[in-house]
């Protein structure tokens, strides 16, 4: 009997045929119902970000930023849309967030309604955290300010507030996305600047209830506890120094949850989400908490692989590698067993598996600042690991009885002793997206080859030139994956790729401009529209209206390139 089929009451069924929330459904695969269609034109081009240019000069061309997946319900479309005034980045208090409901009608994507919120981010990153909706019934609910949700009714654009914790308290905070189980109750973390934090679910009544998340891992480490920050800055590599060691330990601070997760859902109403100390990274745990708040189990990120000195770094004594005497697959900045790290910074959310299982991804530094991809049982077992899980919520693929896990797979320029290029891996800006089986294991790789940086012009020709980059990372916190198993992420290059369930590219098509960080996710709409963001803006992708019929391998028109010699 197939994997999925021998699992009965997992509650794994056709994916919903639209896009109302992270990952498309509750558990967070990432798959849709409808093929996709091909990437012959852009269909629209919806600005949602008035700030790009200033924030990218803030930042040194970047755009550090972690947007929300497009919601589709029918013909609708609900976005991001700021306003307000920049003053800088990290500073969240001039711009308001809102919601754009979008209606198709015909061929044009025309505005509904414009609902603003009083949400502001955490002031804890310097990364803007992500601001994600969820649809469920009659509405759309979206972070307010306090810990507090609104609920905006779909039709009118309306908004209610429900406040869980009583008195609007300004220093409390939706942290991360919120998520809707198959019954509609809505589910979400909120966080304090101070460290405190909670789980939060409303139900479909409108009925409240949280849990403080010191009480959800009473495993964790007291606030006053200390654990380890690492390498001070007076100890140069090669690590770890000999003994005695001057690691430096500090306050592990209260658990709290991680700033952009989205809480995963399974069909028996478990709710995954994960925690962290709050004053340090590497104190965190996967959290498993049951419908009614109360804790099941919690799994800790620390100790679980063994792969650093001597396994994906160099030999000891060798350039590049730990101290000659270190002692096998510790992470030399600690001198310890790796430990998972949870990052602000990051949007990985969990995903569970067609088997029950939970996947999430971390970060671990010592490993060319890959991270790590960890597999766990629904009772907090560990069951794989795979040597990538920096910034990725993987999407799943479902088919012949069994599933597939698609991930982004950067090799980055970064590491112990690797920066810019120095003492470097030889698979360095090998940009791949990998296809992993249920036990983390690589069935196919596709690599992302171009080396040029592109931009379109006001006319809509494209000019490029030779890139200095090291690869293009797959700028996506989230791809997705159509009926036919194609799947589809952004690049940095500012191109949307299709990719076939056999890992050959099918198609592409540039978007606005090559544009380093920006994670963005990729949804898809019942008809098979592909939506899309790059530089601020949201792009719908498809067949022109007039196109509709013609066969999927027509020949994919694009706009004329011109070629600029580097300087």
């Amino acid at each position: 009997m197939g994997l999925l089929m021998a699992l009965p009451g997992v509650g794994f069924g056709s994916p919903p045929p639209d896009w109302p929330q992270w990952g498309n459904n509750p558990q967070h695969t990432g798959a849709a119902s409808a093929a996709g269609q091909p990437l012959q034109a852009i269909l629209t081009d919806f600005a949602y970000d008035p700030f790009v240019e200033d924030e990218k000069a803030a930042t040194g061309g970047e755009l550090l930023g972690h947007f929300p997946v497009p919601l589709v319900d029918g013909p609708d479309v609900y976005m991001i849309f700021k306003s307000g005034v920049f003053t800088g980045q990290g500073n969240w208090f001039s711009q308001i967030w809102n919601v754009q409901k979008l209606r198709w009608n015909g061929g044009r994507l025309e505005p509904e309604w414009v609902f603003v919120s009083d949400w502001t981010p955490v002031p804890l990153t310097y990364w803007e955290p992500v601001f994600q909706g969820v649809l469920a019934g009659d509405a759309i609910y979206v972070p307010g300010s306090g810990g507090s949700v609104f609920r905006v009714s779909k039709a009118t654009g309306a908004g209610t507030r429900i406040n869980p914790f009583g008195a609007l308290d300004s220093s409390r905070y939706v942290a991360g996305g919120l998520a809707a189980d198959k019954d509609g109750a809505i589910v979400y973390n909120a966080v304090t600047a101070t460290g405190q934090g909670w789980l939060v679910r409303i139900a479909p009544d409108g009925s409240t209830a949280t849990a403080d998340f010191t009480v959800l891992v009473p495993s964790a480490p007291r606030p006053d506890d200390l654990c380890p920050l690492g390498i001070g800055n007076h100890d140069p590599p090669p690590w770890p120094p000999p003994p005695p060691a001057t690691f430096i330990f500090g306050a592990c601070g209260a658990q709290r949850p991680v700033l952009n997760v989205v809480p995963a859902i399974a069909p028996d109403g478990t709710i995954y989400t994960v925690s962290r100390a709050d004053q340090n990274d590497r104190s965190g745990y996967l959290v498993a908490v049951r419908p009614d708040l109360t804790p099941a189990w919690s799994a800790s990120f620390a100790n679980l692989v063994n792969d650093g000195c001597d396994v994906t770094i160099p030999p000891s004594g060798s350039p590049g590698g730990c101290r000659a005497g270190a002692t096998r697959g510790v992470d030399p900045a600690t001198g310890d067993p790796p430990i998972g790290r949870l990052s602000d910074q990051a949007t990985s959310s969990p995903v569970v598996l067609p088997d029950g299982s939970v996947l999430f991804g971390v970060y671990t530094r010592y490993n060319y600042a890959r991270g790590h991809l960890f597999k766990f049982d629904a009772a907090g077992g560990l069951l794989a690991t795979y040597d990538f899980g920096w910034d990725i919520t993987p999407a799943v693929r479902a088919h012949d009885g069994t599933y597939s896990i698609l991930t982004k797979d950067n090799h980055y320029a970064l590491g112990p002793y690797c920066s810019g290029g120095e003492a470097c891996p030889p698979e360095a800006g090998r940009i791949d997206i990998t296809s992993l089986d249920p036990n983390l294991v690589p069935e196919w790789r596709f690599s992302n080859t171009n080396d040029q940086s592109c931009a379109r012009e006001s006319n809509g020709g494209i000019v490029c030139e030779a890139s200095d980059e090291i690869g293009f990372e797959w700028c996506v916190n989230q791809p997705a994956i159509d009926a036919d198993g194609v799947i589809y992420a952004i690049s940095e290059d500012g191109s949307l790729y299709a990719v076939g369930p056999d890992g050959r590219l099918r198609d592409s098509i540039f978007l606005s401009s090559a544009l380093g960080a920006a994670y963005t996710p990729v949804s898809i709409g019942p008809d098979g529209r592909i939506y899309a963001q790059n530089n601020g803006h949201l792009f719908v992708v498809g067949l022109p209206v007039a196109a509709r019929q013609i066969p999927a391998a027509v020949d994919r028109a694009r706009p004329p390139t011109r070629q600029l010699e580097r300087p």
